[in-house]
């Protein structure tokens, strides 16, 4: 069940769901959150690397740069370009709720998409949250940090998870608070 600004407000003032820094109370909606773009972007360098082997153990953090955007700048998604950002906000999750990313209606009119496949935070889940950001259009889009980039909704579990996210073996992304790149080669093998 989707939890209703309410139940959000609910949640936040026990500490069920933790959002910092405290958000302004025009990033709550009637059933979701709005988090911020943060400042910190990594793109390929697709110059220097003709392309991306999943079966080489080569941390593919290490064909990207990273970018810092000074405040009051853009960051200029080029058209049909990709990059990886962070929320403003960190998120944490009890183990009883998950989160859903969802991209802003405002963007995907333009052709910004916020995410491709990762929008799921599982119980348990700590950190900032790294967006995979699109230019889908023919124009580039000046992105600022600060602005609402996503929303989150939030759902109730059955019940506690038995393992959640921060304490699972392995886990790959909890605590993060920078954009992290895929780490789908510490997981294959050649």
């Amino acid at each position: 069940m989707v939890l209703s600004d309410v139940d959000i407000r609910r949640y936040l003032k026990s500490g069920k769901i933790k959002i910092t820094p405290e958000l302004p109370p025009e990033q709550l909606g009637s059933c979701s959150v709005d988090f911020r773009l943060g400042n910190e972007f990594s793109v390929f360098e697709h110059s220097r690397h003709a392309f991306i082997d999943l079966k080489e153990r080569t941390a593919i953090q290490d064909l990207m740069r990273t970018i810092t955007v000074p405040a009051g700048d853009p960051f200029i998604l080029q058209p049909h370009e990709f990059a990886l950002a962070i929320t403003e906000e960190t998120l944490e999750l009890d183990d009883d709720v998950l989160g859903r990313l969802e991209g802003r209606s405002s963007l995907g009119r333009i052709g910004i998409i916020v995410h491709g496949t990762a929008g799921l935070f599982d119980p348990g889940w700590i950190g900032r949250a790294t967006l995979e950001l699109s230019n889908l259009g023919r124009m580039p889009v000046a992105l600022y940090p600060g602005m609402r980039i996503c929303s989150f909704t939030f759902e109730q579990l059955s019940s506690p998870v038995e393992v959640p996210y921060r304490k699972k073996v392995g886990n790959k992304y909890a605590g993060q608070d920078r954009p992290l790149a895929s780490k789908l080669a510490s997981e294959t093998s050649k």
